[in-house]
């Protein structure tokens, strides 16, 4: 489905305010009920495999908070970059802060919904700030 850009937008605000609310379930309610999310490779399919992974993000770092950095619209798909920023206190947390930015590579289906989320981040880096904390 092709969206326009200022849809494309909104939605994009809308989907960093649910990873923002601590409600795992508001973000999976952005993909469609069999939509597929893969976070560096690791698949999730359908909508309560999506709550679990938001959960784990939110569960890990309970102050979490998720910045929208910018959309693009590129060919049938959509790009999502964001920054994401917490302190690991979750349970056998390190309580160092990191941040770390990737993206998602979104594909819309009909119903306006993600049908499918391929994201990405640095694990490397995301690692080792959780072992030694964030370099600000």
């Amino acid at each position: 489905m092709m969206i326009k850009p200022a849809q494309l937008r909104d939605f994009a605000k809308r989907y960093t305010a649910a990873w923002c609310s601590r409600d795992p379930a508001s973000v999976a309610a952005f993909f469609a009920p069999d939509g597929l999310l893969s976070v560096n490779g690791a698949l999730a399919a359908g909508r309560g495999a999506i709550t679990e992974v938001a959960e784990g993000f939110m569960t890990a770092f309970p102050d979490m908070e998720l910045l929208m950095d910018d959309v693009l619209i590129e060919g049938d798909r959509a790009t999502y970059h964001w920054t994401f920023i917490g302190t690991n206190k979750g349970p056998g947390g390190t309580g160092h802060r990191v941040r770390f930015s990737g993206f998602e590579k979104w594909r819309i289906g009909e119903d306006g919904l993600i049908a499918e989320s391929q994201g990405h981040f640095d694990s490397d880096d995301h690692q080792r700030q959780v072992e030694r904390g964030v370099e600000e």
